[in-house]
């Protein structure tokens, strides 16, 4: 352990980290091709979108998002809160600006960023850290220049005992040695094998292989109009809002530049070139604009050139053929490079042309210092976009020339169009006869989507004229955007949208199936939850909305779809005739009051509709802006958020008045407890369900699953009878959840006659993987067991009384059948071992005798001392089965005495563990007596 640093050091250290990140946040270039024009990244940076996955670990698939207010909520909002953050984000999202950002927050101690408090940062740029397995090395090699008056174990020092230290990681996809088989200090961190307790921001491109469980994801989203126009203020054109409103319109003329335009890298350019250039006009496709942009940077570096004092630099536009192959050979490989040594480009390309490129805005040089605190420049393009046009032109020259020897299957071999998009769209543009046999390729080959290919058409005609007929046939069957899609297939799906509304085409139906967030009111736009944005759906004149038709949905990922937002959306798709939203996971309000509906609306009478995964259809009623149901014998689920319960109450109601039968009624972890006295359920929203009537199935769901239960809710002999009393036509009911404690008999005195007639079926699965289904016996009021487990289980025992005693009678249950118990967990519900040694005892009270079923006793969270620890051992050489011992996060004995540990536990090969905490597990030696860390 290394002792503490002096503060004269640490404040040394500190200060030199500010000086370093100033360099870099100070030379922050929006136009590349303008060198003389630096900002401080505070004066241009704009916030672009930010969303969060939600899970409580993390996951890979693509799941449901949720918008993060702003970068300022990173440490302060509790739904990510987590020593390890990955923000997301494609190239030219910004993810670089945004550590820039943070890092001038934290020179600045900026009110209300979360830098404010911290203490130190560390920011390292991953592509750097090529051969260097110490992050500690990093650090002073790279952020202090090897200044001797700090060393790695100075900053190891610091670092643990600062009050509060962040340590970002800054491109992850340029990490030289992410597939390395040593492992490194970045691995361990990513693992959470080192920095345990200290957070750590990754951004990348795609997630690593590695990761640890709590990780918690945030991506970055782009610019939404909003962004936009705050980026043109702040950076271009101040409070002129006639120049904003010309930069506007210019990017609402180009339609076809709307999607390249959410990077905003990108808009910056298109930005600054719209309103620089006088002759600036329409384009009818991303080659064209490219072309455009590109011939732009040649003039500007044209007239530079005709100032007195400037360097003169050769510009032929056509002669560029060794960087269109070493851009191919880039992004051709299965592992693309991103970056050259300057050396090795200007060897390539040529000293002048390299220099030229230079200059252009093209190529950007950085300054990197190597592991021995040597440096050397390397270079990368300004854009992957810039990269992509270059290896187009390779592919247009390989294809138009015979002779040549690559096949179409060898040049796109490792190019997805996913990843690449725009090489084939450039390709396309740039020469209609390659465009021709890359799109014959795309349907052989790869069985790309013909949204995508429509996409290339575009490019190669030059004119949205030439493919007007490919969209009117798109538009009129039922176009799709499904969850599973690529990012690709749904950007093309969107484009091709923008373009039949620019042109008036309608489209008969949209399906946005499994992939709705919201509809954005501010941006009148609908967003996926892919990040993506449906900006301009006027012409759509059927839209469906699909959830996951399942029967329950996890409430943290319901979306709730607002009046305002219900309003908005009707009104932007001005040629809506109907919209059905379909799935349980939509919580749409429960009316829409008359004074909030406009008269058009009322006018256009949009059919509205609500489909559950029950198959009951709720039509709104624009009269009254109630909803109608339309199913003969509905069911109904009420869940845990209040709006939904809001909804289901008034339509059970109405169901109820008119006589209508209602199927089942499913309480989905809100039940709290049944009002004897005033006959009706209450809810733990503290609602009441009052009509009852003529509900025929009644399932109380709980809590499934493992892990310390919420309080439990005993449902006590009276309450239950004056449930099944109150329900007059109820023919079964069924509680299912760890939280539900019910008698353990009901005496048949306590039995009206009329209950015992109707025979209502009452069943009890108190944890469906304990595989025991309990139901009442009218006869004699005890419950009968009925054994679902079609394996072993895993049994868990809590603290409360009646849960110990319901498990009690669950184990002989289990036990008399022979079912195998893979684990027995006591939480928090373990006091001690009989004197007989034959019997746990439970906190209530209860023993669990020797069972022969059980393979592992688990104990958790109760302290044990030696005396207790040897009846244990005692305990389980009964139980003849069990092969593990764990105790977790508690103290046990720190040594045994090995003579006292019974032969049979040796002879089957027991394994006794100890976890103090998380993280950390210890193996009891059985020969010796002491435990070894595992």
């Amino acid at each position: 352990m290394y002792s503490s640093i002096p503060e004269k050091k640490k404040l040394f250290f500190i200060e030199a980290l500010r000086t370093r990140y100033k360099v870099d946040y100070d030379k922050v270039q929006p136009i590349p091709y303008i060198k003389d024009r630096l900002y401080c990244v505070d004066k241009v940076y704009v916030e672009g979108g930010f969303e969060f996955m939600p899970t409580e670990h993390v996951t890979r698939g693509s799941g449901s998002w949720e918008r993060l207010e702003s970068y300022k909520s990173v440490f302060s909002d509790q739904r990510i809160q987590s020593v390890r953050r990955i923000f997301e984000g494609e190239p030219g999202y910004g993810k670089t600006t945004f550590t820039l950002q943070l890092a001038y927050d934290w020179c600045h101690r900026v009110e209300g960023s979360p830098m404010q408090d911290v203490e130190v940062l560390i920011i390292l740029r991953m592509r750097q850290l090529s051969g260097i397995r110490s992050i500690y090395r990093a650090i002073e090699v790279y952020l202090l220049g090897s200044d001797p008056r700090v060393k790695e174990a100075d900053i190891a020092v610091i670092i643990r005992e600062s009050k509060s230290a962040v340590v970002i990681l800054d491109g992850y996809d340029g990490y030289p040695d992410q597939h390395s088989k040593r492992e490194t200090d970045v691995q361990k961190v990513l693992k959470l094998d080192l920095f345990e307790n200290t957070p750590v921001i990754l951004t990348t491109r795609y997630l690593p292989d590695y990761l640890a469980p709590i990780t918690k994801r945030v991506r970055l989203t782009g610019f939404d109009e909003i962004a936009r126009d705050e980026y043109i203020r702040k950076a271009i054109v101040g409070e002129d809002k006639i120049a904003l409103s010309i930069i506007k319109a210019r990017l609402k003329k180009n339609p076809v530049l709307e999607d390249l335009c959410q990077v905003p890298l990108v808009f910056v350019m298109f930005a600054h070139i719209a309103h620089e250039n006088k002759d600036f006009r329409n384009f009818n496709s991303v080659t064209e604009f490219f072309r455009y942009m590109i011939r732009c940077f040649r003039e500007h570096l044209k007239n530079k050139s005709k100032e007195l004092n400037t360097v003169r630099y050769s510009i032929d536009e056509n002669e560029h053929a060794a960087l269109d192959k070493l851009a191919f050979l880039a992004i051709s490989q299965e592992n693309q490079q991103i970056t050259w040594s300057r050396e090795g480009m200007c060897k390539q390309l040529g000293q002048d042309f390299y220099e030229t490129y230079l200059a252009l805005g093209i190529f950007v040089e950085e300054e990197v210092v190597s592991y021995d605190s040597s440096s050397k420049v390397e270079v990368k393009f300004y854009h992957t976009l810039f990269c992509e046009w270059y290896a187009a032109h390779y592919i247009v020259y390989i294809l138009s020339h015979p002779g040549q020897s690559l096949s179409l299957d060898e040049l796109f071999r490792h190019m997805k169009p996913e990843d690449l998009q725009y090489v084939y769209r450039f390709a396309c543009g740039l020469n209609r006869d390659v465009g021709s046999s890359i799109l014959q390729y795309l349907e052989r080959s790869r069985g790309e989507s013909d949204r995508f290919t429509i996409l290339c058409l575009l490019e190669q005609f030059g004119d949205v004229k030439g493919i007007l007929g490919n969209v009117r046939d798109m538009c009129s069957q039922t176009v799709n955007i499904k969850e599973g899609d690529s990012r690709m297939l749904q950007r093309s799906t969107i484009q091709l949208l923008d373009i039949a509304a620019g042109q008036g085409i309608p489209v008969s139906s949209l399906h946005l199936d499994q992939c709705f967030s919201k509809f954005n009111v501010t941006n009148a736009c609908i967003v996926l939850e892919s990040g993506l944005r449906l900006t301009n759906p006027k012409t759509v004149e059927v839209l469906r909305v699909s959830g996951r038709m399942r029967e329950t949905v996890d409430d943290s990922k319901s979306i709730k779809v607002t009046r305002e937002e219900l309003l908005g959306l009707f009104q932007t798709c001005g040629a809506l005739k109907e919209i059905r939203f379909e799935g349980r996971e939509f919580l749409l309000p429960h009316s829409l009051p008359t004074e909030m509906i406009p008269p058009t609306l009322k006018t256009r009478n949009i059919m509205v509709s609500y489909e559950d995964t029950r198959g009951m259809i709720h039509q709104l009623n624009w009269d009254d802006g109630h909803w109608q149901t339309t199913t003969s014998e509905p069911a109904l689920r009420i869940s845990q958020e209040v709006l939904d319960q809001q909804w289901a109450l008034e339509e059970l109601a109405r169901l109820t008045t008119d006589g209508i039968p209602v199927s089942c009624l499913h309480l989905d972890r809100c039940f709290s407890k049944f009002d004897v006295t005033n006959a009706c359920i209450v809810l733990m929203s503290g609602l009441r369900v009052t009509r009852l009537k003529t509900v025929k199935v009644l399932r109380l769901e709980g809590f499934p699953g493992i892990g310390t239960i919420p309080s439990g809710i005993e449902v006590t002999r009276g309450e239950l009878l004056g449930l099944l009393q109150t329900c007059e036509t109820l023919e079964e009911i069924r509680f299912e959840g760890l939280e539900y404690f019910l008698p353990l008999y009901i005496p048949a005195e306590l039995m009206p006659p009329t209950l015992k007639t109707r025979n209502i079926k009452v069943s009890y699965e108190r944890d469906r993987k304990h595989g025991v289904v309990h139901q009442l016996n009218w006869d004699d009021g005890q419950w009968q067991h009925q054994i679902t487990a079609d394996g072993s289980v895993r049994v868990d025992i809590f603290q409360e009384e009646l849960d110990q005693q319901w498990v009690k009678k669950e184990l002989a249950v289990l036990s008399t059948a022979g079912v195998s118990i893979t684990q027995l967990v006591l939480t928090k519900s373990f006091i001690n071992i009989t004197d007989d040694t034959q019997s746990i005892i439970l906190t209530s009270g209860c023993t669990i005798p020797v069972l022969h079923t059980v393979r592992e006793l688990r104990i958790r969270y109760t302290d044990v001392d030696l005396e207790v620890f040897l009846r244990i051992l005692t305990y389980i050489k009964e139980c003849t089965e069990i092969t593990q011992l764990v105790f977790e996060y508690c103290k046990v004995p720190d040594e045994v005495d090995a003579k006292m540990i019974h032969h049979p536990l040796k002879q089957r090969g027991v394994k006794v563990y100890w976890f103090p905490k998380p993280g950390e597990m210890y193996l009891l030696d059985l020969d010796v007596g002491n435990w070894k860390r595992n």
